[in-house]
Order: C-alpha cells, then structure tokens, then sequence
C-alpha cells in the first residue's frame, strides 16, 4: 500500500526543518530512526487523525541564484514538489511577504498540487499579527494558516488541512503486477543495468507501465520464473560537488520506492565496496519491513582468491548488521553472470514474506523455546509468556502475550526471532514482534 507524501517546501530559514520534526516526532505511529540512516535524513513517516503519510522536508528555495548550494537545494525542492501529493509553502511572519515568496507561490501553482500556506513564527498569544494578513495576496484557493513550528501552536489546524487533501491510499493489486520489486542503491551501482539484463535475457512480455510515482520507472515482465514489475529508481546521474544533495536525491527516491515494493534488490558496487550511503539506502528497506536480496554488482571487475566471495561477505555483514537474514548474491550485469538467478530468489524471499504458520505450531515452537532456555528474571521477578498469534504477514508480524512487557529484554526478543526462523524459515525476510502484556487488546 503506497503512502501519500507531503513536502514541506519555502525560503531558507523559515522553519521548515522544526515543522518537519515537531510533525513526526508527535503523534507518531510507526516513526523510529532508520539503522544506517544519519540524522540529516529529509523524510520520516508522520500519522493524524489514523492518516499516515510521508513528510519530506527541502532545503530552502532561493529562485534567482547562481549559489552552486543553493542551486542544488532548489533543484532538491523540485524533486520533492515533483513526487508530493500536498505541499505544504511555508513563509515567515517576521520577515514579510518578499519577492522570492510571490516566485515560489507562482512555481507551487504551476505545479497543480494541492497547496497549504503555512505562516510559521506566529508566536504572539492573542491572535495572528498583523503582518499575517499580507500573505492572503498570494491568492491560495485556501486561507493561510497561522502556526508557530517552534511552540506547536496552530499545528493542529495545518495536519488538520493537510490530511483533508491527502489522497486515499492505493491498494497494490499482485495479480496484475506479479511481484513488485524495487532495484536500490547509489548511482552508477548498476541499477538499469541489472534490469536491462534480466529484460534482454528472459522476457517475454514486456511493456512500460506509468509509475505511480512520478520519480520512477516501472516495466512489467513475464518469464518462466513468474510476473514481475521492476520499479527502477537509477534517475539519478547528475554530476554534482555537492555531494551530500546527491545522495538525499537517492535516499528520498528509494524511500518512495521501497514503499510500493514487495521485494527490495539492494544494489553494491563491488568495485567501491559497501559505503554508509549503502547503508542508509539498506536501511530504508529493513525498517519498512522489506524482504531483501543484497546484490553485488560488477563482480567481473573484482581480482578473485579462494578468500575473497568471504572477505567481501563479511565486510557486508558487519556493515549491515541489522540485516543478517538478506542473501548475498554476487552478479555482474555487463556479463550476465548469475543474474537469473535473482528471479528464483526474488520468489523465494517473496513466499517468505506472506508465509503464516498456524497459532498451534507458533505456540508448540514457543514452549520448546522457553523450555531450552528460561525467559529472564529481573530482581525476584520472572517473565511469563503466555502464548504467541501471527497477525499479518509482509512482514510477518507476531504477537507475544505476557505477564510484564518491561522484562521482555531485546536479546529475548532476539533469541525467539531466531528461533521462529531455524522453526519456520522467513529467510530474506524482517519479522516484526509486537509484545503485549496479557488482558491489553492493543495490536
């Protein structure tokens, strides 16, 4: 199911950052940090009134410069504008309706989106100032609205007006896409290169479909390993000093990406080795609960040993840590080598993702479980488990009841992941334990 997406966009230092985190950070839902993403990250998952959404905060707009820095962060404005559902244009109360506001506003208004006009820094209790009414020149279809991101005042009546205009989720249809898979990673990782190889070699029905999104190209493909739809997300080749916008370019357009997807392929170029911007990128899909297959690209440029394929395993595994459960496949799109051999794992780790297993097996594994090794014990105090359910799948998500959730430590936790995977498998896939003390109806 594809989450709608706001983009929060203006002048530099108008508040736009504060908005951002004051928005996810209350009333969040599923919003934790990323492994592997760093704290300059320009998305997160925000949720009001039971509507989730993604919000993804740009750097401020400057609409005549020659700045290289300021050039690139409206052209990363654009991008977000180009993939939004809503935009939220926020101005400053203190500095007044200026010039590069009336350019914003008439860019917002050529983009044909819905728009929301935040007036931030109203901070005076009373009321709206009186420089407030100016802003009403911009001639939105919408009243603007008075806020103060740093207080959280108004707040309220912008989610109010941003979830009014959200559009309904969509619900992805299988049996008309075949299985969705997402082909992530940095630039030049190889991304449409992998694609075009599996299209050259195995295809028998191909045809360009119209992304849902507007930043990614989606081509569907039927072979004899199945139905597929590629969601290639490698639109990204410009060359740039700014390296740091580049890569937000990347991690916004996986992000995006990996929430449409059934299966993620997470792109390395081995002739770099894995970077933390692999591990950001990596990190997207895990935290979405994304069945994943780590592909190695460019293998035939790699000097080999009897040691290597290990080195290189090792180095992936140490860095993506979090992931242990994701196979390492080694491939090189320019000779074609093991390539097809993505499609039977893209299958399997599919099949893993939607696997249920019945409350009676869960609960005889769980017994055999605790039985091995006693839950731990907290001054006096033992933890009790009472049973476990499987409430959904993709990924497969768990319910565990208990006597006391706070003695429920992670490495327990921990212990009876791995001991649902040696059980049941759910390999290349995350699994998701939700612990619920007993009596509590919440899931």
């Amino acid at each position: 199911m594809s989450k709608p997406i706001v983009a929060i966009v203006g002048r530099p230092n108008v508040g736009k950052s504060t908005l951002f985190n004051k928005m996810i950070g209350e009333r969040r839902s599923i919003v934790e940090d990323t492994p592997g993403v760093t704290r300059d990250r320009i998305y997160g998952e925000a949720e009001w009134c039971g509507h989730s959404f993604i919000v993804i905060d740009t750097g401020g707009i400057e609409p005549k410069t020659d700045d290289i820095i300021l050039s690139q962060m409206k052209l990363q404005a654009e991008i977000a504008i180009e993939t939004a559902d809503v935009i939220v244009f926020m101005t400053d109360v203190r500095a007044g309706l200026v010039a590069d506001d009336r350019d914003i506003a008439v860019m917002l208004k050529k983009s044909g989106k819905p728009l929301v006009l935040c007036v931030n820094k109203c901070d005076r209790v009373g009321g709206a100032p009186f420089e407030f009414y100016e802003f009403f020149e911009l001639g939105f279809d919408r009243d603007p609205i008075a806020v103060s991101s740093l207080h959280g005042s108004g707040t309220g009546d912008l989610l109010d007006e941003i979830v009014a205009l959200l559009p309904e989720e969509k619900e992805d249809n299988n049996d008309d896409t075949g299985i969705k898979v997402a082909v992530i990673g940095k630039p030049n990782a190889g991304k449409s290169s992998i694609i075009n190889r599996m299209l050259g070699e195995n295809r028998l029905i191909v045809s360009d479909i119209a992304g849902t999104t507007r930043d990614a190209i989606d081509t569907f493909l039927v072979n004899q390993y199945g139905s597929y739809t590629f969601i290639d997300t490698a639109g990204i080749r410009r060359q740039s000093k700014v390296k740091d916008v580049i890569e937000k370019y990347s991690v916004l357009r996986a992000h995006t990406a990996v929430e449409r997807a059934d299966v993620c392929l997470i792109m390395i170029d081995a002739s770099t080795g894995i970077t933390e911007q692999d591990e950001k990128i990596a990190g997207i899909a895990h935290e979405a609960g994304k069945p994943s297959i780590i592909v190695v690209n460019k293998w035939d440029t790699i000097e080999k040993d009897n040691s290597t394929v290990k080195e290189f395993t090792d180095k992936i595994r140490t860095a993506l840590a979090y992931m242990p459960y994701a196979p390492i496949i080694f491939v090189s799109a320019k000779t074609g080598q093991r390539v097809t051999n993505l499609f039977e794992h893209i299958n399997y780790v599919y099949g893993q993702s939607v696997l249920r297993i019945t409350t009676g097996m869960l609960n005889d594994m769980l017994n055999e479980a605790t039985t091995r090794t006693q839950p731990p014990t907290d001054k006096g105090k033992r933890l009790k488990i009472y049973y476990m359910t499987q409430t959904s799948v993709a990924p497969p998500t768990f319910v565990i009841f208990c006597n006391n959730a706070e003695l429920f430590h992670f490495s327990y936790q921990r212990y009876i992941e791995n001991c649902l995977r040696k059980t049941f498998g759910f390999n290349g896939t995350p699994i998701k334990l939700i612990i619920r003390m007993k009596g509590d109806d919440g899931v």
